[in-house]
């Protein structure tokens, strides 16, 4: 699932991973990588193993966080174990051979490479990671290992599309408040005094805005494509008691 830009990167893999192919059963199937669902934890272990293999590597090497939401971002210079999962959004990294892994479930899973200085990085952008400038701060922590903005590559992954991300009253108000010019997001819902979000597109501002070579996002919108995708708001339209979560990842090679 390459775009042109990252497919044209020199020494670095990355894979936004659908559901298929997995083992887990249920509302689960198939390749739920959340170690924080409440799926069976043999199956998450398995699925993160099989997603490993498909970037050539161990499952040890595949590395994801405890996110929360925030911007903290976590420089990488040797695996954890995952039951020492950092509190953090994003990670960035200039060690070949680990996989930086972002689960989603709508959010928006955003991967960062920059090959003339063997520089990558991850980061989990929902509403509230992207207001806080999780973005930013993953850039900024892969110039610190020696990347340079104007020479990064960055793709959107699959999230909740503006057609099915419904919001309510009160929520552009803290996008206008830090720019009015966020207004154009934002779109009159069916429901009075709604609106329909544009995350996928308000992340590629952001990037655009922070300088990077090339920006872009998949069109893909994980609420509304059941067959391929977990979502956190398909999940509570639906009554699911639970729901996977899909991983990006990103290694070089």
């Amino acid at each position: 699932m390459n775009d042109d830009a990252f497919g044209r990167l020199r020494g670095i893999r990355h894979e936004f991973f659908t559901r298929a192919g997995g083992v887990s059963g249920g509302i689960f199937a198939s390749l739920n990588c959340g170690l924080g669902s409440g799926d069976d934890p043999a199956c998450v272990h398995e699925n993160r193993a099989r997603a490993a293999a498909r970037l050539d590597l161990r499952a040890p090497a595949l590395l994801s966080l405890h996110q929360v939401h925030g911007r903290d971002v976590v420089t990488v210079d040797s695996p954890w174990q995952e039951n020492a999962r950092p509190k953090a959004d994003a990670m960035v990294t200039k060690r070949s051979g680990v996989a930086l892994g972002i689960l989603t479930a709508d959010c928006a899973p955003v991967l960062f490479a920059d090959d003339s200085a063997g520089v990558i990085g991850a980061a989990h952008a929902g509403w509230r990671g992207l207001l806080a400038g999780v973005i930013e701060a993953t850039l900024a922590a892969m110039v610190q290992l020696g990347a340079r903005v104007d020479r990064i590559a960055a793709r959107v992954g699959p999230t909740i599309g503006p057609d099915s991300y419904e919001v309510g009253p009160e929520f552009p108000a803290p996008f206008l408040a830090a720019d009015p010019a966020n207004a154009r997001f934002f779109r009159p819902a069916a429901r009075p005094g709604h609106h329909m979000f544009d995350l996928p597109s308000a992340c590629v501002a952001r990037l655009a805005a922070a300088g990077v070579a090339a920006a872009s996002a998949s069109p893909a919108d994980t609420c509304r494509d059941a067959a391929r995708y977990f979502s956190y708001r398909r999940s509570v339209l639906t009554g699911e008691r639970d729901y996977g979560r899909g991983l990006s990842a990103i290694v070089l090679a």
